[in-house]
């Protein structure tokens, strides 16, 4: 008989929701582009405008404010084309990539200081880390950037569902359904204030700014599942407290109630999540899309860990469907592989 599996790494994608399932299932049978005049047309334009209606309550936004892209990262892009940005240190790489302005740096436990923001900046700053779980000082950074003319990108990839996207005072939020339980290869960027977009792909859909013919399964799914995901911060906590000799990076600040990151001393992160893996459970040493990777993680680097410690870090991030059964068979695997690893 098969091992059964246990699934850990939310933050990389989240099982696809049923609600997204039968969402989708329902699109594929309507026959017609969004764009076009008729009947068909318009069947197609209802799916996407009905899910771009619930999309925006879901990010305090209005619909005509929510622009289609093919995921987080394209919204990313999309915010940050055209100036120069001052990015936090720990930001997901689809930011470090686009924002080539300074960095600015973070604390022990991963969260800037709103005092530090130069006036006037404009900035790129995520909600929610999505290797720690550390969440920033939103309300504080709010005030900073809105009472010095400044002007604030949101990676809310992490965020959404778990954290009052009503409460981020950001001008733009890019925001990812695959992360939410919808299907991969669809996001938004939700546009608080309007400005141009001179990342922005040319064409007539999204009200000229993102061009392509709208991905109508896809966004149907994301609709349907723009809605708060349970609180896992119990099941986190259990988890903290059985690992024996473990270090929890973040774990001083506040935290998305999902995430730990977690260092086995001597062992790293590369050796952990294969050992895991043979045991039945899926985790993540860092960011997914940096996984295949064997650098120390570099949003550790940024919040002072030396260099051997930040390569011994595993990310856990819990989603519904688990239970106490799930995080105690866990925290034994780990215990047994870390006494077993240290011995050698």
């Amino acid at each position: 008989m098969a091992k059964r599996r246990i699934y850990m790494d939310w933050n990389a994608t989240a099982p696809l929701a049923p609600a997204a399932r039968d969402a989708m299932a329902a699109a594929m049978a309507v026959l017609g582009n969004p764009s076009s005049v008729h009947g068909e047309g318009r069947a197609a334009r209802r799916l996407v405008e009905d899910a771009r209606a619930r999309i925006a309550a879901f990010a305090s936004a209005a619909p005509e404010q929510v622009v289609f892209t093919s995921g987080g990262t394209e919204a990313n892009a999309l915010a940050l084309a055209g100036r120069e940005w001052l990015a936090g240190a720990s930001e997901h790489a689809s930011v470090l990539d686009h924002a080539a302005g300074p960095r600015l740096a973070v604390d022990g436990d991963g969260r800037i200081r709103p005092d530090s923001i130069p006036p006037g900046m404009a900035v790129a700053l995520m909600a929610a880390n999505n290797e720690t779980g550390a969440i920033h000082p939103l309300e504080q950074t709010g005030r900073r950037v809105r009472g010095t003319g400044g002007l604030w990108h949101c990676d809310a990839v992490q965020a959404a569902g778990r954290l009052d996207l009503a409460a981020i005072d950001a001008d733009s939020l890019a925001l990812s359904a695959h992360k939410l339980g919808g299907p991969m290869g669809v996001g938004a960027l939700v546009l608080r204030t309007e400005r141009a977009l001179d990342g922005a792909i040319r064409g007539a859909q999204e009200r000229r700014r993102r061009g392509g013919t709208e991905n109508v399964v896809g966004i149907a799914g994301f609709g349907a599942v723009a809605r708060p995901l349970p609180d896992m911060a119990a099941l986190r906590d259990r988890l903290e407290a059985r690992l024996e000799g473990a270090v929890i990076y973040g774990s001083d600040g506040p935290r998305l109630g999902n995430t730990s990151c977690i260092g086995m001393p001597g062992v790293s992160g590369e050796t952990q999540v294969m050992a895991f893996d043979l045991e039945g459970f899926a985790v993540s040493a860092g960011a997914a899309c940096s996984s295949g990777k064997v650098d120390a993680s570099h949003v550790l680097l940024a919040m002072g860990v030396d260099e051997t410690a930040a390569g011994e870090a595993i990310r856990i991030s819990l989603g519904p469907g688990l239970a106490e059964a799930d995080i105690d068979a866990f925290a034994a695997a780990w215990n047994r592989l870390a006494a077993r690893l240290r011995r050698r």
